[in-house]
């Protein structure tokens, strides 16, 4: 399994809005970028719409060292699927046993799998996602946070 990643302030995102506001910021910002799908977005919206959007953001802000995690929840069939589908890293938050022989296949894929993430700013509502990731990834403002 792999420890959570250096970036300690990821943004959650719910759509290509969201993770072009989370871009835009990093960018301005000069830092590199934690992007995390909503919780359990593995089963409502899909490995191939995660990597869409993903692939869309970065594709408009090159300049930023991004890592897209899609969240799988506890449930092992999805973190299987994405990692199908070719999602570099996922997160996956069941049982430790069943972690543990995903992160193997993840290995094997040459992806990640993590198993918690810090506080993260979650984008659902927000009025000026730009504004509360600036704020946010420059430590400014705690925003709405999830765990």
């Amino acid at each position: 399994m792999t420890a959570v990643p250096a970036h300690n302030r990821p943004i959650r995102i719910h759509s290509l809005t969201d993770a072009d506001a989370a871009c835009a910021a990093a960018a301005e910002l000069g830092i590199p970028l934690l992007l995390v799908s909503a919780p359990g977005a593995a089963a409502s919206a899909g490995a191939g719409w995660f990597r869409e959007v993903a692939a869309r953001a970065a594709a408009r802000h090159p300049s930023v060292a991004m890592t897209a995690v899609l969240d799988c929840a506890d449930r092992p069939g999805d973190a299987l699927g994405a990692l199908s589908a070719g999602i570099g890293a996922i997160l996956f938050t069941g049982r430790l046993d069943v972690a543990e022989r995903l992160a193997d296949i993840a290995a094997q894929r040459g992806a990640r799998l993590l198993t918690a993430l810090p506080e993260a700013l979650d984008l659902r509502g927000v009025r000026d996602p730009r504004r509360a990731c600036r704020n946010w990834l420059s430590g400014r403002d705690e925003g709405h946070v999830t765990e």
